[in-house]
């Protein structure tokens, strides 16, 4: 938590910055810690505890601009820290579009605690924490012969945030998250040694899945013998929730500020404009409570609401901050989402797949790229052919390529199962007609 001593260091470094040469300021104090216990093979094999402290300033100066940070706060220290900072920050060339935001778009305060921080945090010991993580390993270690090698993790951690600026903000944010995962290698046939994993999170300890975990990854790994490659051609695509995400990144990686100043986004000049399906419908909701990615301000301190991001395929907002507004002389919206949630159907991974004659399921994405101007991607994937609602084949070292907005254009369904620990929350998705390369 930061304490009030140190909130008055805050202001107190913000006033002497004006006093020195700043004709504005922003400061940010963190304070945080986390843990990680790493085992192999049901033993301990690395573990990691942290914490930090750290107070950044950014400065604005004769219409130039520098960020400057310390772990050190005691006030004589800074004192010289930051008048060379400011003194260092007259170097730089000067750039007129760098500025705090317009203070009326401030979070102003008043909202409920939006219940991201676990009050038990620091009730849980490292013992447990350690037989956390043995026990998924247990759960598996040992019970095929076949098995290389059982890892397992349990990690957590906890996260203090003030922020104040020059113009009127103030405001803190706190949270905390917790994490147990499993990954399981096998001996193939010939040299393949397949692995997979699975993983679950949550803001609160009592609510961290801590079973089945370690059965899951085995269960994922041992689903994977015998892959290979199937015939090329257009197949319908169906994406597991533990990656449908992959396939949205580029989609919002398009729609920041920076990128569309830089001419350097397929999405731009496309506000307003159907780019995909009726079902692509995607919406930031930042204020839903004990939720991973809630907040009521971004990184800037600007006011978040609830935002349409697509919405029957129509692109409706941009994510455009303060500085990018400026040089593109648009109005700014957000720097960033906050929490995506996916409109859902009415099926899940299995009923979703059920009704696929002849198609393709990723459960792994394996390397490629997207071109950032163009929207054209290829990724290598792994998964399963689908034949008549059945799994059949297990496949990998395959392709599957295209362009983004024609891809999110075939958009045809979307499962019910977001992973709702994630503050993405994309489902099973189902596209067709889309390009495969194997054999």
């Amino acid at each position: 938590m930061i304490s009030d001593n140190n909130k008055k260091l805050a202001q107190w470094a913000m006033d002497f910055a004006q006093k020195n040469g700043c004709q504005a300021a922003k400061v940010s104090l963190y304070s945080g810690s986390n843990s990680s216990f790493e085992l192999r093979d049901t033993k301990i094999d690395k573990l990691q505890q942290a914490s930090e402290n750290s107070l950044n300033l950014t400065l604005f100066v004769d219409g130039r601009y520098g960020s400057i940070s310390t772990n050190r706060l005691d006030k004589k220290e800074l004192e010289s820290f930051i008048v060379n900072g400011i003194e260092s920050t007259r170097y730089l060339a000067e750039d007129k579009y760098r500025m705090l935001p317009d203070s009326s778009r401030y979070y102003k305060g008043g909202k409920p605690d939006l219940q991201l921080l676990d009050p038990k945090f620091n009730s849980v010991q490292p013992d447990d924490k350690v037989a956390l993580a043995r026990a998924i390993a247990e759960e598996v270690y040992g019970s095929d012969q076949r098995i290389i090698s059982v890892e397992s993790s349990y990690s957590d951690g906890v996260d203090f945030r003030y922020m104040l600026t020059s113009n009127g903000f103030e405001g803190e944010t706190q949270s905390s998250w917790y994490s147990l995962s499993a990954s399981v290698s096998m001996r193939g046939e010939g040299e393949a040694r397949p692995s997979s994993y699975w993983y679950e999170s949550s803001l609160y300890f009592d609510k961290l899945i801590k079973e089945g975990i370690g059965h899951k990854a085995l269960e994922r790994v041992l689903r994977k013998l015998g892959q290979k490659k199937v015939k090329s051609g257009k197949y319908t695509m169906v994406v597991d929730p533990l990656n449908s995400s992959r396939l949205v990144s580029p989609l919002l990686q398009a729609l920041y500020g920076s990128a569309l100043q830089q001419k350097n986004s397929f999405m731009l000049n496309k506000w307003g404009e159907k780019v995909g399906a009726e079902k692509l419908t995607l919406i930031d909701e930042p204020h839903l409570l004990q939720s991973s990615g809630a907040r009521y301000f971004d990184n800037e301190g600007v006011a978040t609401q609830r935002m349409p991001v697509f919405e029957g395929g129509i692109l409706k907002t941009y994510f455009i901050d303060t500085y990018n507004a400026k040089k593109m002389n648009v109005d700014p919206t957000i720097s960033q989402p906050s929490l995506l949630v996916m409109d859902m159907g009415e099926k899940d991974l299995d009923g979703l797949t059920a009704g696929v004659d002849r198609g393709i399921l990723i459960t792994g994405f394996n390397g490629g790229n997207c071109n950032s101007s163009t929207g054209d991607f290829s990724y290598g994937i792994e998964g399963f052919l689908i034949e008549n609602g059945k799994l059949t084949i297990p496949v990998s070292e395959m392709n599957v390529t295209g362009n983004m907005i024609s891809l999110w254009s075939s958009l045809v369904e979307t499962g019910n199962d977001p992973r709702l620990s994630s503050s993405w929350r994309i489902p099973s998705l189902v596209f067709d007609g889309v390009d495969f390369s194997g054999l």
